[in-house]
């Protein structure tokens, strides 16, 4: 009885056993992929592809005393429609009444409409794609082929400054979710035919446009050719955002680093580009991806090389010294407290043990209980609205301290140690590369709260460690520090004149390594 049950339950769907045996599927007949010459069919197999889509509009017109009508297909929303009637109809309505019927129903050379882009094509898909794609399609009676005309003009956001890179000097414009605008903007700053955009489609349903930007002679053909076959080859349904093609692309998925930069900036975009890098666009996405990275260029920004010599270096040198207190200054906190007490002088030590004497936890348990408290503050300012999240995630830190310090959880020291961390925390220009330096953070504080010192040398040396066979696109993270060039040391912890930084990195732009003209050595 109990085997029974289970082979009647492999037996799926249940069945009566007076009921009659299911009938098994015709097959579908082949689908057409080519237009034919009559218009009627062509029409039916359309309307069936797009089904009760509300969007696309099968529009006929009779014009010129034809017996036959013209048939005119686009996806309202993505065509500008004063365009569609000015550019087109108008002028369509004009021509066709020239010909008082005369003409031959199946000459699509007789439609000739004012646009800058038009093409005849004869595949059901290609029509199909281009209408998705915003183009308006003109069938006719009597003719195979279908004209295709560019009148693409959908609502898009306004040109304005990132929010993700804001600047004190520099341009003020960034990136917005159309594609052609993108590479628009950069042609604006690089005026050049050697600026190449290659254009590709990636997903099965969201056949998102992607375009590969590089300037021919400066950027190295392997680094471009392993660009072009890491984004070829992704097979997914939808690429939403950049974000997608990143984590398809990146050498190490696994690594809390990012292997790929992200900008918002068209200047940014282009000063990559002439030191002999990547950059990858994609339709519906503002961040554009830049490859290969280093590890320096993520700490850099645009803003340091429009000021002055001494400005851009104290900057820079501010912003390497604040990371290293984001990533080790709560750990040693923890060390030389719990392990290490001998270090502080005796009126700093005796401060600090008479702040946590009301405290009931150790050290290292403070120190993750208000870290984790800064890291939920600042998600949730970042997520609520603007007008009240900065107030939030600051009024929330002051209140919770002071809150904590006076019920004694945690000591007055351990609040203000934090506070440092959180401010050295915002100083690192990219979002991607601070987020990985903070998650690496509380490794390191347990290592510190168990081993003292000895667990910070450990926890840095495996960061080293892993810097150091970090690649993208072939190219080491840590360079030009590991392994070591001098010549490119110029743009790396401090940054030099720009007319004395004559060459491109080495192992970047190596192809055409000069930058600077030899007239302009000093």
């Amino acid at each position: 009885m109990f085997f029974r049950f289970f082979r009647n339950k492999r037996r799926l769907p249940f069945t009566p056993k007076d009921a009659s045996p299911v009938a098994e599927p015709e097959e579908k007949p082949v689908e057409q992929t080519e237009l034919t010459a009559d218009l009627v069919r062509n029409e039916r197999i359309l309307r069936d592809i797009f089904g009760s889509s509300y969007d696309i509009v099968f529009r006929s017109l009779h014009v010129g005393g034809r017996l036959e009508p013209l048939l005119i297909i686009y996806a309202a929303g993505l065509v500008d429609t004063k365009r569609l009637d000015e550019a087109l109809l108008q002028p369509l309505v004009c021509r066709m009444a020239d010909t008082n019927g005369n003409g031959a129903g199946g000459e699509m050379d007789e439609l000739i409409v004012a646009s800058g882009e038009t093409e005849r094509m004869h595949s059901i898909p290609v029509i199909v794609q281009h209408v998705l794609q915003g183009n308006v399609a003109i069938l006719t009676d009597g003719c195979s082929d279908a004209m295709l005309v560019t009148m693409q003009g959908w609502t898009n956001r306004g040109i304005e400054e990132p929010s993700s890179e804001p600047a004190i000097r520099g341009p003020r414009e960034g990136f917005i979710e159309d594609l052609l605008t993108n590479t628009s903007m950069l042609r604006r700053r690089l005026r050049t035919p050697r600026l190449k955009l290659e254009h590709c489609t990636i997903g099965e349903v969201s056949h998102t446009g992607v375009v590969i930007a590089y300037i021919d002679g400066i950027a190295t053909e392997s680094v471009v050719e392993e660009v072009r076959r890491r984004v070829e080859r992704i097979e997914i349904d939808g690429i939403l955002d950049s974000g997608y093609i990143e984590q398809f692309i990146e050498d190490s998925p696994y690594s809390p680093f990012p292997q790929v930069l992200n900008t918002e900036r068209p200047d940014v975009t282009a000063g990559q580009l002439l030191e002999g890098r990547v950059a990858i666009f994609a339709d519906g996405s503002s961040f554009v991806l830049i490859a290969p990275m280093t590890m320096w260029s993520a700490m850099q920004s645009g803003e340091e090389y429009y000021e002055r010599v001494l400005i851009g270096t104290a900057v820079r040198c501010l912003r390497i010294i604040f990371l290293l207190i984001a990533l080790l200054f709560p750990s040693l906190y923890i060390a030389i407290t719990t392990f290490h007490q001998e270090m502080l002088p005796n009126g700093l030590l005796l401060s600090i043990a008479a702040a946590r004497e009301k405290s009931p936890f150790p050290a290292l348990i403070e120190a993750l209980l208000m870290e984790i408290t800064f890291e939920a503050l600042r998600e949730a300012g970042i997520r609520l609205p603007k007008q009240v999240g900065s107030a939030i995630s600051i009024v929330g830190v002051l209140v919770i301290g002071e809150s904590a310090v006076r019920a004694g959880i945690v000591s007055a020291p351990l609040v203000i140690i934090v506070s440092i961390t959180g401010i050295a925390s915002f100083t690192i220009p990219r979002y991607s590369f601070g987020i990985a330096i903070r998650m690496l953070r509380f490794p390191i504080m347990l290592l510190s709260g168990t081993l003292g010192l000895y667990g910070i040398v450990l926890g840095t040396v495996a960061i080293l460690f892993h810097l150091t066979e970090l690649r993208s696109f072939g190219v080491p993270y840590l360079a030009p520090v590991a392994p070591l060039v001098p010549r490119d040391l110029k743009d790396v912890f401090i940054r030099a004149p720009l007319w004395s930084m004559k060459f491109r990195p080495r192992y970047i732009g190596y192809k055409n390594s000069q930058r600077v003209s030899r007239r302009e050595r000093r």
